[in-house]
């Protein structure tokens, strides 16, 4: 997908283009935008809620209808921007990007905006595998590894720093600002790459296989879309009785096409390999942990503790920290101690800060929020190299675009799926835990308890409220030990199905050092 066979060899008998730097700054604006968008509208999530009294249900597809849409269509975007040209794919990306930014900007309802949400997510998945395909073509093969760090730094910070930057916006400007960010930015981005970035193509790429793309989107929204309104409402609800089976018929479709087509969409041969297999498993779960904790954070941070949004972005940041310094940390490790054990290692730190985040109350210490936050970030952060260099090293070198595909996708769906499962495991326990006089219209999210409160008497209105955060603190709870059983599936899976590679074969103990040492003084003291 990304081209390498004909561009790259090319670019690496080169000295690559001239202002291959310059091209780096422009292609990593349009990055920014696309990363910062799967986490800056978590700390607006209280404010949109409030202005279109959306329940649990109604946030949790406003922050999915992004990552779904975009999940699904990385690889048929990343094939089209193979045949119709990279340059040209992220162009219109940004494009799409920048103007259902805009109409978001305008939303009457919530379903408006989780509408333009799907819309980005459709630009967002025409820029994304463009990016390092075109770092592929213009820079030569012995500086492609430092423009490939810049690539991973900046998405790295773009993600880390979203919470703070959304909660910025939403204090100048509302929940507005979250969507009129981008419109700038990718305009910027645009008029960057239309005077900086070369056209390149990949003259032997397959036909898009549009069926399937067809089939994988419709199986990955409808299976969301169930998950979401069962958590909100039950399994019986008719919708719920569509979508299920829908996303069993689609994903079913889907396989069967694989097998049979001559040109399938994903090798399923892939996942015959166990580090393959295993490291796409392990990252889906982490993901599926890890994407539901600002979510549900900046929840308890604003209508529990009483921050505002600038308060509570900038409360989060302990995770933005974790991610920088985890991912350096992760980038040298594996050299170290092996790709195996640097899984190993950053999975069980999320899992221990996501046991910190189910100790909090709704008057107890920051500094519990505080750490659980910063090990989940650089548990994530450590992680994350050894396990794309674990997925991808199991691919075949021409097809290294397409398992750079397939693993944004599991991490994304994973994400997704966090946000459906581990919201509604909130929304459910939260609706149990408040007391029975709270009316039905009141109970599907805090922020309609809360508001339900506010018309009430002084004395029953402190009561329902202090009873609604017990409430959701419970819940928020029962998920983030939830999200620890989760990610802790995920270290099983990394030590029993990875291979120990020769890194870590390598990792001296201490008894072995001091070994060598005494070795080496009796061969001088001879």
């Amino acid at each position: 997908m990304s081209g390498t066979a004909p561009d790259g060899h090319e670019s690496g008998r080169t000295q690559g283009h001239p202002r291959r730097w310059a091209i780096l700054v422009a292609i990593c604006a349009a990055l920014l935008v696309i990363v910062v968008d799967n986490t800056v509208l978590n700390v607006a999530l209280p404010s949109i809620a409030a202005r279109f009294e959306a329940s649990t249900a109604g946030q949790q597809a406003v922050l999915d209808a992004y990552t779904v849409v975009f999940s699904g269509l990385l690889i048929t975007a990343g094939a089209l921007s193979d045949r119709w040209g990279r340059r040209r794919a992220m162009v219109a990306g940004l494009v799409v990007l920048g103007l259902s930014s805009a109409a978001a900007a305008l939303a009457w309802s919530v379903w408006w905006l989780v509408a333009m949400r799907a819309l980005m997510g459709v630009g967002a998945a025409l820029v994304m595998p463009a990016t390092l395909a075109l770092l592929v073509h213009v820079f030569p093969a012995h500086e492609r590894p430092r423009a490939f760090a810049v690539w991973g730094v900046v998405a790295s910070v773009a993600m880390a720093v979203g919470p703070v930057l959304g909660g910025a916006l939403v204090a100048a400007w509302s929940w507005i600002g979250a969507f009129l960010v981008n419109v700038p930015v990718a305009c910027g981005a645009v008029v960057a790459i239309l005077r900086l970035v070369p056209e390149s193509r990949d003259n032997g790429a397959r036909p898009v296989d549009f069926r399937s793309a067809a089939w994988i989107t419709v199986g990955m929204v409808a299976l969301t879309t169930a998950v979401i309104l069962a958590g909100d409402g039950g399994l019986s609800q008719p919708a719920v009785l569509v979508a299920a089976p829908l996303a069993l018929l689609a994903g079913a479709a889907f396989l069967r096409r694989q097998r049979r087509t001559q040109a399938p969409m994903v090798d399923l041969s892939l996942y015959r390999d166990r580090q393959f297999a295993g490291g796409s498993a392990a990252v889906t779960i982490i993901s599926m942990g890890t994407g539901s904790t600002l979510f549900i954070l900046a929840q308890y941070l604003q209508l529990v503790r009483g921050m505002d949004p600038l308060q509570a972005g900038l409360a989060s940041a302990p995770m933005a920290a974790g991610v920088v310094l985890g991912s350096y940390a992760g980038g040298r490790a594996p050299a170290r101690i092996g790709h195996r054990l640097c899984v190993i290692a950053g999975f069980t730190a999320t899992a221990v800060g996501f046991l910190f985040l189910a100790a909090l109350t709704p008057h107890g210490s920051y500094l519990l929020a505080a750490v659980g936050l910063f090990l989940v970030g650089g548990g994530n952060g450590f992680a994350g190299p050894a396990v794309t260099t674990t997925v991808l090293g199991a691919v075949p070198k021409d097809r290294a675009g397409l398992g750079s595909a397939l693993n944004d996708t599991h991490q994304q769906f994973g994400v997704a799926l966090g946000v459906a499962l581990l919201g509604g495991l909130v929304a459910a326990v939260y609706r149990a835990r408040l007391p029975g006089s709270v009316p039905g219209e009141a109970r599907g999210a805090l922020a309609a308890t809360l508001d339900h409160g506010a018309g009430l008497p002084e004395d029953s209105r402190d009561a329902v409220a202090a009873a609604a955060r017990t409430a959701f603190t419970q819940a928020q709870s029962a998920t983030m030990l939830t999200a620890a059983g989760c990610v802790t599936v995920g270290v099983v899976i990394a030590a029993l199905v990875l291979r120990r590679d020769a890194g870590e074969a390598k990792v001296p103990t201490q008894r072995t050092r001091c070994s060598s040492r005494r070795r080496r003084a009796k061969r001088e003291s001879m």
